[in-house]
């Protein structure tokens, strides 16, 4: 089958290189019962033996005759003044060779309005001054011997603080970054007016960070005046072109070499500033410099992806059929835009579903936190996220099922270009294959609200909300509070606890994992007069597949005397039908010690939960 192909000729007298369509011969189609021997085949990877045996080298494992290290001071506060550097006593350090600070830095223009150097720190991290030492320990001892003046500044940490009227500017022309980017279809507003549901909802998301395994940074040599940088970077070109751009260089005196990377995700696009920091120290001193981020620098100035907030709004018709999306997208930029690729949370609105009538804008919003730069398909997560969910709660509202609805907005072309998709079906096969694996009903809908007969009243009286039982405590079925198939919890009244109940929760934690507890009791007991018991709940964790109350122990301590062999028969008690999870039996022993504990804490005069 020939193949078309779009190839640019060389340039004509006018300097014009035109475009001409080539038509080659592709290879045949394989037969059905073809014997393959690469596709479809396990294949050792070109370079699996030198990264299992650790002959492959990063950027961190250069080593080059006189090669020196370089560490970064960066900025403790998130918006300030620098009024004073001094680095006298960092220079005066033996091993030190080369101290970088925008005292004597080159003027180097970076992101909008900011310097290499910059005299204003708009995040912590924001770089400060650099050292280039014979060993990491002298720079790291170098750093601490700078002395540094700052003039603290208001900052704006979030989306909120960076739109308020009287919000601290990160810049003269305010918080807001750049032109909103707008797009529109359809008459949205009439769309809205001929919906039969609308709903409107905001949606968050927050940052997340790359945290590549091999963080950013370089090893950098001069030879006369070109420049070899040894980089860990998914584009060698780029950071070729921005390096030599920075520094002034003819870009064919500028080498990148990228031999292995250990992760990038999208933040390793672009040169980032320790790229030109490292060359300028090498030049400096004259020998070889690595500049390697630590993992707290990685963190904080590498990159992450942008917090989101999404008003979203989707109008239906009864069918389900969409008849308008609207968005309003604010994404949290950090303190600069960095370039790369950028974060299209809007794009998304515009094609996943059919819809003829769509308006998004998507707005950048500075704030005094770390940039964000490109994460994995970057700004289709965080829309994913908010739409999906929105499409969830407008089947719910039409009670549809959630595939359903969306098959029947199913789009097989990119809306905004009018041209259809290469593989149309794709996604639909998606949903039919995972109803298949999860068994989700076919051609069924489903009951996702409860009709306004069984809504329950909206009320602060604690006796018109129906409470959930515990089911009865046996050897087939647990002491638990269950919510039923055809039950849906919509409020939960707390009523205020009479003065003569005391309250306990104590948990048991492994102290190498402070995640979640390994063992939880929380009690409740109402005491009476002589120390007997009145009323009393007891509700414990990690003993079984999920939280259950223990009814059977509870019925032991009502009007029983608190004491220490009652408590210790409640904890027998309430365990007799433990059921951890496999390889958990260690836990009784734990539930059993803080049982008794809890229900001594809760008859206690003074109990550890007043």
């Amino acid at each position: 089958m020939p193949i078309l192909h779009v190839e640019q000729q060389p340039a004509d007298e006018r300097g014009e290189a035109p475009l001409k369509v080539i038509e080659s011969v592709g290879l045949a189609p394989w037969e059905a019962d073809a014997e393959l021997d690469v596709v479809g085949m396990r294949q050792v990877r070109v370079e699996g033996a030198e990264k299992v045996s650790g002959r492959a080298r990063y950027a961190c494992d250069i080593r080059l005759p006189g090669q020196l290290y370089a560490r970064v001071l960066r900025s403790p506060l998130p918006h300030a003044r620098i009024q004073r550097i001094d680095t006298s006593r960092a220079e005066a350090l033996p091993g030190v060779r080369a101290v970088l600070s925008a005292a004597n830095a080159p003027e180097i223009a970076w992101y909008q309005e900011s310097r290499l150097f910059d005299r204003t720190v708009r995040f912590v991290g924001d770089e400060v001054a650099a050292v280039a030492a014979d060993t990491e320990e002298i720079a790291e001892d170098a750093l601490r011997l700078l002395d540094v003046e700052y003039e603290p500044l208001l900052f704006v940490g979030n989306l909120d603080a960076a739109l308020r009227p009287d919000a601290p500017k990160l810049y003269a022309n305010g918080n807001i970054a750049g032109e909103p980017q707008v797009y529109g279809r359809g008459d949205v507003e009439a769309g809205f007016r001929d919906a039969d549901m609308v709903i409107e909802q905001v949606y968050t998301t927050q940052t997340a960070l790359h945290n590549c395994l091999e963080p950013h940074g370089c090893t950098v040599a001069w030879e006369g005046d070109r420049l070899i940088l040894y980089a860990s970077t998914q584009s060698v070109f780029a950071v070729r072109k921005d390096v030599a751009e920075k520094l002034k260089l003819p870009e064919h005196h500028a080498r990148v070499i990228t031999q292995y990377m250990g992760g990038g995700f999208g933040s390793k696009q672009i040169a980032w500033k320790q790229d030109v920091i490292a060359a300028l120290l090498a030049r400096a001193a004259g020998r070889p410099v690595q500049l390697m981020l630590d993992r707290e620098a990685e963190n904080l100035a590498a990159g992450n992806r942008n917090a989101t907030r999404q008003h979203v709004r989707l109008g239906a018709k009864r069918d389900g059929t969409l008849s308008a999306i609207s968005t309003r997208i604010e994404v949290q930029a950090g303190a600069y835009m960095v370039g790369g690729e950028a974060s299209d949370v809007s794009g998304i609105y515009q094609t996943l579903y059919r819809c003829a009538n769509v308006r998004t804008e998507q707005v950048g919003v500075y704030t005094n936190t770390g940039p964000a730069v490109a994460f994995r398909a970057p700004g289709h997560v965080e829309g994913a996220f908010a739409l999906e969910s929105a499409m969830d709660e407008l089947a719910r509202a039409l009670q549809i099922d959630p595939i359903e609805i969306r098959l029947r907005n199913y789009a097989e072309e990119d809306q905004r270009k009018a041209k259809p998709y290469t593989s149309p079906d794709s996604l639909r096969r998606c949903y039919e294959r995972v109803a298949d694996v999860f068994g989700w009903p076919k051609g069924e809908t489903r009951d996702l609200r409860l009709e306004a007969s069984e809504a329950l009243p909206a009320s602060n009286e604690a006796e018109q909300v129906p409470s959930l039982k515990p089911q009865a405590s046996n050897s087939k079925r647990r002491a638990e509070t269950a919510i039923g198939d055809d039950e849906l919890l919509l409020s939960i009244h707390i009523p205020p606890l009479p003065k003569e109940t005391r309250n306990t929760y104590l948990k048991a934690m492994d102290r190498k994992v402070w995640a979640f507890a390994l063992v939880g009791v929380a009690a409740v007991l109402r005491m009476g007069k002589d120390q007997r018991i009145e009323d009393a709940r007891l509700v414990l964790s990690g003993v079984a597949p999920i939280p259950w109350r223990a009814a059977d122990a509870e019925q032991q301590l009502v009007g029983a005397a608190a004491g220490a062999e009652l408590f210790a028969h409640a904890a027998d008690v309430a365990l007799a039908e433990a059921s951890p999870l496999e390889h958990n039996a260690y836990k009784l022993p734990l539930a059993r010690a803080l049982i008794r504990r809890a229900l001594a804490a809760c008859a206690a005069e003074t109990s550890a939960g007043d």
